[in-house]
């Protein structure tokens, strides 16, 4: 699983129909520190998760084993939205106090 912060929305009109219906999300990955790593993601949303939200993405063949995306076409998906992340005993990111 990769730690990711939503960055955005896409939008496509024109899409295979195994896809009808599913929201699209731009997820920016994050390293260890917390920071923005690697290039931004697109990813299938299977949980309800929103602009600025930190979440748990899964890619490859594990972004297929969600209620949302068994068989479909997907590479990434989001399955979980962060509530904490603590490491070495510090508190790297707490959804109920933001900006600590």
């Amino acid at each position: 699983m990769i730690l990711a912060d939503v960055v955005g929305t896409v939008v496509s009109s024109r899409k295979d129909p195994a896809i009808l219906g599913l929201t699209l999300l731009a997820v920016q990955p994050l390293g260890a520190d917390m920071a923005p790593s690697g290039a931004v993601v697109v990813a299938i949303d299977s949980i309800g998760a929103g602009i600025g939200e930190r979440v748990l993405i899964v890619s490859g063949s594990s972004a297929r084993y969600t209620a949302a995306t068994t068989g479909k076409p997907a590479d990434a998906t989001i399955l979980g939205i962060v509530d904490l992340v603590e490491s070495g005993g510090k508190r790297l990111y707490d959804n109920a106090r933001p900006g600590r």
